[in-house]
């Protein structure tokens, strides 16, 4: 797969739903899906060949911006595609004046946002089963 194939655009967050429910909460109904202030976030999307792939959910107070909700379809995953999303949320966070770009990481992830200078701070915590760190980087 090429990057070149992929689209990204910014969607509302009722699109994001069903990917967030497949990748993040299979046993979890559509609405328990939804994030606090879903409405408010800024969200984005990425397209292979018409289907939707990867969501990703920014949410900014003044000038930090945190990352939610972060999937991208089981297929789909270890290809660039997180890179590519991430490439264009801080490229749109850095225009619009934000300094501090934040996230709850799934541990298993760490190494990708480390690709983007992001550090960890504190220690593990767990949501469920899952150990997450808290990752950063400012601009």
């Amino acid at each position: 797969m090429t990057l070149e194939a992929l689209a990204i655009r910014k969607i509302n967050a009722e699109t994001t739903l069903p990917l967030r429910q497949q990748v993040l909460w299979p046993n979890k109904t559509l609405e328990e899906c939804r994030v606090e202030d879903d409405d408010l976030g800024e969200h984005y999307g990425v397209d292979k060949q018409g289907l939707l792939v990867c969501v990703a959910s920014v949410f900014i107070q003044q000038d930090t911006a945190r990352l939610r909700k972060f999937a991208t379809l089981e297929a789909f995953q270890r290809q660039g595609i997180g890179q590519f999303v991430l490439s264009r949320i801080i490229e749109d966070l850095k225009a619009s004046g934000v300094r501090t770009f934040w996230c709850d990481a799934r541990e298993s992830a760490c190494s990708l946002y480390q690709r983007f200078g992001m550090t960890v701070s504190g220690e593990r915590f767990y949501k469920g089963d899952i150990p997450y760190r808290r990752m950063s980087v400012s601009f």
